[in-house]
């Protein structure tokens, strides 16, 4: 049975091959044909594609991780910037406190030494204030011992010698002087 099935099958192929009219030193040809012109693309053209494909593929591999290596070296720098940005925040900051503070010990000193001088003017104002009152009240009671001398040679109506009237003016002068 199986022979007769075997032999039917073949049957069947040859009556198919028969309907669809394959005929068999055509189909040998066809072959061959296929075959050299397989050969012939695979040898010259998709080899050349193949070999052009790789490398292509080699380049992208390349450039792929070159533009990793370029990723990991400008994350580096921007660290570096950041770091670079931030201490020179920190020195400014640093800069800026020391110039204030330099400017208020400036602004500070300026204020002593105003002080002191505006205190040596006031100092010395009052010390010319004091010698000029000095003066004057010396003036005033030369004047005011003249004036007594002068008064009390009209009240006696007599005339004082030069040597009693600065005998006279002197005890006027020590009398002021007490007084005071």
């Amino acid at each position: 049975m199986m022979f007769y099935l075997a032999a039917s099958a073949s049957e069947k192929i040859d009556r198919l091959i028969g309907d669809f009219g394959v005929e068999w030193p055509m189909f040998l040809a066809q072959a061959v044909n296929f075959t050299l012109v397989a050969f012939v693309i695979y040898r010259f053209g998709f080899k050349g594609i193949l070999s052009t494909i790789k490398e292509r593929e080699k380049q992208i591999s390349d450039s792929l991780k070159h533009a990793e290596t370029i990723k990991l070296e400008l994350e580096a720098m921007e660290k570096k910037q950041d770091d670079t940005l931030k201490q020179a925040s920190l020195e400014a900051k640093k800069t800026l406190n020391s110039a204030k503070e330099q400017a208020k010990s400036f602004a500070d000193l300026q204020k002593e030494e105003a002080r002191k001088e505006a205190e040596d003017i006031l100092a010395k104002a009052r010390l010319a204030t004091e010698q000029e009152r000095q003066q004057i009240l010396k003036e005033a009671r030369e004047e005011i011992a003249s004036l007594v001398v002068l008064t009390t040679s009209k009240v006696l109506q007599k005339e004082l010698n030069e040597e009693e009237r600065s005998r006279f003016s002197n005890a006027a002068a020590e009398e002021l002087k007490i007084s005071d």
